[in-house]
């Protein structure tokens, strides 16, 4: 078993870099999914019951797998390797690995006993949905053992298999469905298969790479492994986190559940507006924070604050850099993207109607949700799991209250905005509390991002005013024509060229520093 080095600054680059380009193939081949789950079902009952039933076991993979691992898991196993003891981490791994399986064995066979009980808190289809969720619930189980092998691997600073292992659950989930579909009852079955072999495939792909490295672990005794100082100490931090991390999945159940009584449609066009969201948050946001965490908690266990400041505030400036005028992009050119992206088949106007006004308010959030994903690891890494609970469950209060008021006046694009508004508080939250630590270069940091936040929302007005004049322009002549990718895609491509060139322009005119920095750092990765 060995220890990889703390990677340095252009180790950091690279990972990242690695991660990202992975990540991309991953959100692309999201959409693809989303294209494939469109044309099959629109946004009709069937696919409403599909929405419910795979958020049902989406919500309880969040609190195993992603909460567990990346607050509670991963600092508690970097301690074991930097103290250095083989025998303790693998003990560590047995415990870690027996009680998160039968933990996730038990909820399975709870979630699929109960699930009639669970439907009856949304409108759509009963029978079909409680068919559905019985069949993708194993998918926790599946999922939460692919993030266990992940966090062994970004532990030890490998990242590759964990950005490889959801390209190989999107393809199943693209393909199954084609190959199945015609010897089902309907198509909502066939993508339910899907999501179980893509499952499978995600965990599968990252056992090779974990056993090459020296790992190993096994079943041991249930006493055993809760009596283990590793395990408590996992669970110690965990418990906070899950009640804050419940909060926010709860927060996107009520969501769905009032989505569901706001008319036939709504919940699913708001996934599909969500999935164009976590496009950037996934090759940007989710990206940084997986190969931070890691970095950052090693710089807090040796009391490197000044790195540790620095790394957080280049990471948001890069955060900065991206989402917001991507932001300001999307509500321009909304209806575009999502008519090129989902409109076909099943999926007519009135879809991409309902798609486009929740994809309006959706990314008015873009820049806060982003944040919140490079902020938590930035407390996580000081085995600090009690802030950001109280942050999301302030977030979800008001995400809540906002949702439920505004989903009669304006439908999924109230639920929208409610998220967006949410996750504005829960960044200010953060900020506040990352400053109250007391961490020397964190105030000055909190400073410069928000200089520099309001300096490139300054630059996206003027960009989104030319996309919005070459749009203006391309509308008239492009009206009548057939053929979603002639009418859709060349007033898409124009307005993103003319948003980039002044956009671009700008940056380089003022010569922005983290523009150059980011440019820079990606000229030496591409030179090795």
């Amino acid at each position: 078993m060995s220890d990889d080095a703390s990677p340095d600054s252009g180790a950091f680059v690279r990972e990242s870099g690695r991660l990202s380009l992975l990540t991309l193939v991953s959100r692309v081949l999201g959409l693809v999914r989303e294209m494939t789950r469109a044309a099959f079902m629109g946004t009709g009952v069937l696919a409403d019951a599909f929405t419910v039933s795979f958020l049902i076991p989406n919500f309880l993979r969040r609190l195993f797998a992603e909460g567990s691992i990346a607050v509670a898991f991963i600092p508690t196993f970097k301690g074991y390797l930097l103290a250095g003891d083989r025998e303790e981490s693998e003990e560590f791994l047995c415990s870690m690995h027996t009680v998160l399986n039968l933990l996730v064995g038990g909820t399975v066979l709870l979630g699929i006993a109960l699930t009639p009980l669970i439907v009856r808190l949304f409108r759509s289809d009963p029978a079909e949905t409680v068919v559905l969720t019985r069949m993708m619930f194993p998918y926790l189980a599946l999922v939460s053992f692919a993030a266990f092998l992940q966090g062994i691997l970004n532990s030890v600073h490998v990242f590759v298999p964990a950005g490889v292992a959801p390209i190989l659950f999107n393809l199943g989930f693209i393909a199954v469905p084609y190959l199945i579909a015609p010897f089902l009852p309907n198509p909502a079955r066939a993508l339910a298969v899907g999501v179980l072999v893509g499952g499978l495939a995600q965990a599968l792909c990252q056992l090779p790479a974990v056993l090459r490295r020296g790992y190993r672990f096994r079943f041991i005794s249930p006493a055993r492994a809760f009596r283990n100082p590793g395990m408590r100490r996992v669970l110690a931090l965990i418990a906070p986190t899950i009640l804050g991390m419940a909060a926010y999945q709860v927060n996107e159940l009520v969501c769905t559940a009032v989505a569901s009584r706001a008319g036939v449609g709504v919940a699913t066009s708001l996934t599909f507006s969500l999935r164009l969201q976590e496009l950037v948050l996934g090759i940007f946001a989710v990206s940084i924070g997986t190969v931070m965490l890691p970095d950052l908690s090693e710089r807090a266990k040796l009391g490197d604050w000044g790195a540790f400041s620095d790394r957080l505030e280049g990471a948001l400036k890069a955060i900065v850099l991206v989402t917001i005028p991507v932001a300001v992009f999307s509500m321009i050119e909304g209806r575009d993207i999502i008519v090129l992206l989902f409109k076909a088949r099943e999926f007519g106007e009135e879809s991409v109607n309902l798609t486009v006004r929740a994809f309006f308010f959706h990314m008015t959030g873009l820049f806060f949700i982003a944040s919140n994903r490079i902020l938590a690891p930035a407390f996580y890494a000081q085995e600090d799991t009690k802030s950001p609970v109280w942050a999301g469950m302030a977030a979800f209060a008001v995400n809540i209250l906002l949702a439920v008021l505004l989903a009669g006046p304006m439908g999924g694009g109230g639920i929208a905005l409610a998220l967006s508004l949410g996750s504005a508080l829960n960044t200010l939250i953060l900020v506040r509390l990352l400053i109250r630590r007391g961490v020397p270069g964190v105030s000055r940091a909190a400073a410069s991002v928000a200089r520099y936040a309001l300096r490139i929302l300054a630059f996206s007005v003027p960009a989104g005013a030319a996309a919005y004049l070459c749009r203006r322009v391309l509308t008239a002549p492009l009206s009548g024509t057939r053929g979603r990718f002639l009418a859709a895609g060349v007033p898409l491509a124009a307005c993103t060229l003319a948003f980039a060139a002044v956009g671009v322009g700008l940056l380089a005119l003022t010569r922005d520093e983290p523009a150059a920095g980011l440019l820079r750092a990606l000229g030496r990765r591409n030179r090795r």
